[in-house]
């Protein structure tokens, strides 16, 4: 997929991140790596646009941040979901279920007559 997969996930990485937070909270890092597995590699986030996209949902009330002292090293910065982006989430989810339903809708039909 390429290039393709990349330009899909600057679209739906809020999506992405507020979908991964609903459950847990969790460090960047954490967020990067969830990502990578559960899509088997396809989906693979890059420092430059994770980072800075958790400070824009930060900043926009969707997140809180809190640093935790860990054993292993330095503090880590966790992002939980907040009462606003619950319900971005929500909204979000609600549209791309409907986005990916009108793409599949094209894309598994065949058209009728063949080929032009």
């Amino acid at each position: 997929m390429g290039n393709e997969s990349s330009d899909l996930l600057r679209g739906t990485l809020t999506t992405l991140v507020l979908s991964l937070l609903a459950s847990k909270r969790l460090y960047g890092y954490e967020i990067a790596k969830e990502i990578r597995e559960r899509t088997d590699g396809l989906l693979h986030l890059k420092e430059g646009s994770l980072y800075p996209a958790l400070h824009a949902m930060e900043r926009a009330g969707l997140l809180n941040a809190e640093w935790v002292e860990t054993r292993q090293g330095p503090k880590r910065k966790y992002y939980l979901l907040t009462r606003k982006g619950r319900s971005v989430l929500a909204e979000r989810a609600s549209s791309w279920r409907q986005f990916r339903d009108a793409v599949d809708r094209i894309v598994t039909t065949q058209p009728e007559g063949g080929t032009a």
